[in-house]
């Protein structure tokens, strides 16, 4: 089946990014995303302007992935698709233009899980980047979602420990809104981190039993020491920003790793995976090499574009899924909380 050329569309649309890909044996030709300024000025995604937002995007989207990739529709062998979880209304606009496209081709549709293409994208074929064999641990670390999942194969995989209340992106975003950050504010935590004494101020870990997490206590605790600081001294924000952002910045990688070095205990696994949007955390790369020395794992962090919501993922499982002839039916609807 291998030996074939196939050309595989990803669309995804989970959230706030339009995103197209064209994938070619397993190698991204094309890699499209049209991200949507809009939310910035609400400090977060208001899912009616999302989904407003991608119906605008998708066509020139996808007219630029193909156009990119050099090769027309009709060269297409299937139409990959996110089929969620995300915001529905955003979903909504991916699965139909993709099911409509396959249906005016007549070439099959496939239906694609977010998260398993987020621990997928380590299998893009990418120079300098590595494959994890299997079994792996993945950790997936996003603005929606927090999980810890055992890949026992390319559509094996169970969640083995995950958020029960708010994910790690948001702990950023809504640490970054207290001090006064724009949104998204994860990136810029991470800059001023770079500046700043991590140990400057200790914020508590939350205690929950397992492989779970949970970050709502921590925003919280950030809030009342924030509001008590500022209290004293107006000027506390701006006098110790990077300090502060580097202390929320180490308090929330401790969360991460520890779990992680449960998990590894627990199942005996030393291959170590991370995805999603906040795997492009400068500390928390760091914090997996150093991990590399103290526990002996072995961790692979996909090339950045693949991190972040984008097609490649989708592309890349939808190969997979090509290969096994795993294909969906036209009556296939979006699911907002699909599971692994």
């Amino acid at each position: 089946m291998s030996s074939q050329n196939i050309y595989i569309l990803g669309i995804e649309s989970s959230c706030d990014d339009t995103a197209a890909s064209v994938i070619y044996n397993g190698r991204i030709l094309s890699n499209v995303v049209a991200s949507q300024k809009i939310h910035e000025e609400f400090g977060g995604v208001v899912p009616e302007l999302a989904s407003r937002a991608h119906q605008q995007n998708i066509v020139p989207v996808v007219h630029q992935a193909l156009k990119k990739a050099n090769i027309t529709k009709e060269q297409l062998n299937a139409i990959a698709f996110t089929r969620g979880p995300g915001l529905m209304g955003s979903l909504l606009v991916g699965t139909s233009f993709a099911k409509s496209l396959a249906f005016g081709l007549n070439i099959p549709l496939i239906d694609v899980n977010h998260m398993q293409g987020h621990i997928l994208a380590h299998f893009i074929d990418e120079e300098g980047f590595n494959k994890p064999p299997f079994p792996f641990i993945a950790m997936t670390i996003s603005g929606g979602h927090t999980q810890i999942v055992k890949v026992d194969n390319y559509f094996e995989m169970t969640v083995i420990g995950e958020t029960i209340d708010d994910a790690v992106g948001e702990a950023f975003d809504k640490s970054g809104k207290i001090l006064g950050l724009g949104y998204p504010a994860g990136p810029e935590i991470d800059k001023r981190a770079k500046l700043g004494n991590p140990k400057a101020y200790k914020f508590t870990k939350p205690s929950v039993d397992g492989l779970n997490f949970s970050f709502s206590g921590f925003k919280t605790a950030v809030l009342y020491f924030i509001q008590r600081e500022v209290k004293a001294n107006p000027d506390f924000i701006t006098e110790n920003l990077n300090d502060i952002c580097a202390s929320i910045q180490y308090t929330i990688i401790g969360i991460l790793i520890d779990k992680l070095k449960l998990a590894s205990k627990q199942t005996s696994i030393k291959h170590i995976a991370i995805g999603g949007g906040v795997s492009a955390n400068s500390g928390i790369r760091q914090a997996l090499k150093d991990g590399e020395q103290k526990f002996g794992w072995t961790t692979y962090v996909p090339k950045f574009e693949f991190t972040t919501d984008n097609a490649a993922m989708i592309a890349i499982v939808g190969y997979l899924k090509y290969l096994e002839g795993d294909f969906a039916e036209q009556d296939i609807v979006a699911s907002a909380r699909l599971k692994i």
